[in-house]
């Protein structure tokens, strides 16, 4: 029954720990290491240590009823060990729940030298088709399947080796995210809904321009101040998605004929084409949600909120989500993984968990280890895997990574925006979206306790 997790990050050392409390025995691999007295770290980390956070110390909003505060309800409820000692190193954050990254990190390791079942091997695992480990006295013991949860930053030559198993193309190298707004939050006195050259059906929000708006809006793009680029990111852009703030520097124009082309987006209120037209498109069959196409950039939030709100419809607009441009390696979940998180048509039991399977996030990281811990428990034991309910925001989290559109696939954070939305009637009954929003977390929490049943985890 043994399982071999490779990862020490966040998701690993969640899935190794869950695995072993399961029943299973664990060999759980980490590349960073003190060797010769000097450590030896990936160009983010600053320590040996597992589950550091290299960023933030958040683990984002408890606020009850909100979709990160579902989220670690089910972890919770689930027995998350990484989540609940973020629950024992939590320091002062307002509604966020935040951790002594030093604490937390120190308390994970004591977790797994506590636990009997994990091996640790700190070493670089680079091939994964092979399914046998060492035993205690040398003699090799069968890997029932493995766990790979090594992150954004994933070795060289284990980034090769994935290429290898599902094929060129499948795994990506930079993460590019355009901003999203919420689309109650749009001025549509302002914008008008258009197809270019009026073909097809007219599924794009219009937010028109005349000279004197785009020339004010150019100014205050190519004056914005970045994002600070940590010296491990070296972002080197794709000629074919540039950030918007860098596409502008080549000129004036350069964005009227790009991303804010108005060609063929005659705006029907007039009979004219603007000078210049930002796009929205829908996020979902829902359209409670749009993405500013090819508005990809590299620019601070604030300075995002700011410029932003310059584009006529928007000006009091909400975002969900900023732009952001970075380092990112992660697979293309929805062409490579069952719900499950294993991967398809691989004769090698292989899953895959954390930010190499398409979540963002720190809480999001944590949650598909938990996932890919308990999947690969029931492998080993010969059970059935019992794929979480969609209705669920863990459930919502992996559908979403395993059935998003492959060619427009970028990773998620957990928001409602991803949840099973609430019958018509329902919706229509009750307008007030915090109340909504409590609906559905009470629906998610039934949904997941009653799995946790079935599958005999609670």
């Amino acid at each position: 029954m043994k399982i071999r997790v490779i990862g020490g990050g966040l998701a690993g050392p969640e899935a190794a720990l869950t695995a072993a409390r399961l029943g299973c025995e664990v060999d759980l691999y980490e590349m960073r290491a003190v060797i010769d007295g000097q450590p030896r770290l990936t160009p983010a980390h600053q320590t040996t240590e597992f589950g550091e956070l290299v960023c933030s110390n958040s683990l984002k909003s408890e606020s009850p009823y909100t979709a990160p505060w579902l989220l670690k309800q089910e972890m919770r409820r689930a027995g998350s060990a990484l989540l609940r000692i973020a629950d024992e190193t939590v320091v002062p954050a307002g509604h966020a729940l935040a951790v002594d990254r030093v604490a937390f990190s120190r308390r994970i390791a004591a977790a797994i030298e506590a636990e009997p079942r994990i091996r640790v091997f700190r070493e670089e695992v680079t091939r994964l088709d092979d399914t046998t480990g060492p035993n205690e006295d040398g003699a090799e013991n069968i890997v029932r399947c493995t766990i790979v949860a090594t992150g954004p930053l994933t070795s060289a030559a284990l980034s090769r080796e994935i290429e290898r198993l599902t094929g060129s193309g499948h795994l990506a190298f930079y993460d590019s995210i355009s901003p999203i707004v919420e689309a109650e939050t749009i001025d549509m006195d302002r914008v008008y809904f258009a197809a270019r050259w009026d073909k097809g059906t007219a599924d794009y929000i219009n937010c028109p321009m005349d000279r004197a708006e785009y020339d004010r809006f150019y100014d205050a793009l190519v004056a914005a101040e970045a994002a600070e680029s940590k010296d491990w990111e070296h972002l080197e852009y794709f000629e074919g998605c540039l950030p918007i703030e860098v596409l502008a520097r080549r000129g004036r124009d350069t964005l009227r004929f790009g991303p804010m082309k108005p060609v063929g987006l005659r705006d029907p209120r007039t009979g004219k084409t603007p000078w210049a037209v930002v796009q929205l498109r829908k996020e979902n069959l829902r359209a409670d949600s749009y993405n500013l196409v090819g508005f990809q950039n590299h620019l601070k939030f604030g300075e995002q909120a700011r410029v932003l709100r310059m584009i006529p419809g928007l000006e009091n607009a909400h975002f969900l989500r900023y732009g952001q441009i970075h380092r990112n390696t992660y697979l293309c979940a929805p062409a490579l993984l069952h719900e499950t998180l294993f991967l398809k048509n691989s004769a090698a039991r292989l899953a895959f968990a954390g930010q190499l399977s398409g979540v963002e996030g720190y809480t999001e990281s944590i949650a598909t280890g938990l996932l890919a811990g308990i999947y690969a428990a029931a492998m080993a034991h010969g059970e059935e895997l019992r794929p979480i309910p969609r209705a669920t925001a863990l459930g919502s989290l992996v559908h979403y990574i395993t059935h998003a559109e492959v060619k427009r696939f970028q990773p998620a954070n957990i928001t409602f925006d991803l949840l099973e939305p609430l019958e018509e009637e329902t919706r229509k009954k009750i307008r007030d979206k915090k109340e909504r929003h409590k609906l559905q977390c009470e629906r998610a929490l039934t949904a997941f306790d009653a799995w946790l049943a079935a599958a005999r985890l609670s």
